[in-house]
């Protein structure tokens, strides 16, 4: 096995990094991982998924986005900086990330690529995967699993846990063209932009396919997804309304495709804390099943 730190282009020139894992044979296989809210791609979740699935013969890119810690300067192609980090991020800007990443996963040899993403992590792969199938990306061919861990619904928790009362106040900073100003402290559990506050809020159509608790979402976009799936969640202080099993339940009956692996970590949390390993397991055995329908 062998690990090195990589540093690759986003699709508008924007400059990501994480690290590669190998297997010692010359693995076709490749599992992106991608984080979610305020983390990064050194989580020991992502290790030690990472580590697990090199047993059959898989190897692992970790990477961080730009939407990585609360907040950073990225710098574009021209050399001009911007704002970004979880505070400041734009959750469409998450697709030229990941094809960044998956391009890079090509140019070095890989014919199978399986998306895994964690909390927003899983929205971006989401609506990634999505945009690919709109623009006909030719990269979409090389996807051959999607796994989403404790995917939230984004727009229902603004509703819920924040009752979107600074909405008001977010559209008269919009007005006023002050979408960089920060929101006041107690809009959302960490710092976040006005511009992203209203992402998540006024302007989430295009994140907006979770809807767990609108019992007449067909789950169109989950169940147009043409590879197999594979979705977690824990049932300690995780981001749903139902209870995990009820969870469960309820998206192995609106989910119709046939490849699904879909159930809860008993005992784990949100981020699967001491519950890494039987999570790894859990991937582990889902990648072995379908890995080997999926050779050129």
């Amino acid at each position: 096995m062998s690990e090195k730190i990589i540093e690759l282009k986003a699709l508008d020139g924007v400059k990501i990094n994480g690290y590669l894992l190998s297997c010692d044979k010359n693995s076709k296989d490749v599992l992106i991982e991608i984080h979610g809210m305020t983390s990064n791609c050194f989580k020991k979740r992502e290790r030690t998924i990472a580590e697990t699935v090199k047993n059959i013969g898989i190897d692992s890119i970790c990477i961080n986005t730009r939407g990585s810690e609360i907040a950073k300067y990225i710098k574009y192609v021209d050399g001009r900086k911007e704002l970004a980090g979880t505070a400041y991020e734009d959750i469409e800007e998450s697709y030229y990330d990941l094809i960044g990443v998956i391009k890079y996963a090509i140019s070095l040899g890989y014919t199978s690529i399986y998306l895994q993403g964690h909390s927003l992590g899983s929205t971006k792969v989401v609506y990634t995967y999505n945009k690919m199938k709109n623009n006909h990306d030719e990269e979409l061919k090389y996807i051959k699993g999607i796994l989403l861990l404790s995917l939230v619904d984004i727009p229902d928790m603004f509703r819920t846990y924040f009752r979107n009362k600074y909405l008001q106040y977010a559209e008269e900073k919009e007005k006023n063209g002050n979408l960089l100003e920060l929101m006041p402290p107690d809009a959302f559990i960490h710092p976040i932009s006005v511009k992203t506050y209203l992402k998540y809020t006024k302007y989430s159509k295009v994140i907006d396919f979770a809807q767990y608790s609108n019992e007449n979402n067909d789950f169109d976009i989950l169940n147009k997804i043409e590879v197999p799936l594979f979705m977690r969640w824990g049932n300690i202080n995780e981001f749903i309304r139902r209870d995990a099993k009820n969870q469960v339940d309820f998206m192995r009956r609106v989910i119709k495709k046939q490849d699904i692996d879909i159930d809860f970590i008993d005992g784990a949390n949100h981020s699967y804390n001491d519950k890494e390993a039987e999570l790894a397991k859990n991937i582990e055995h889902f990648l072995k099943k379908y890995k080997k329908y999926w050779k050129f």
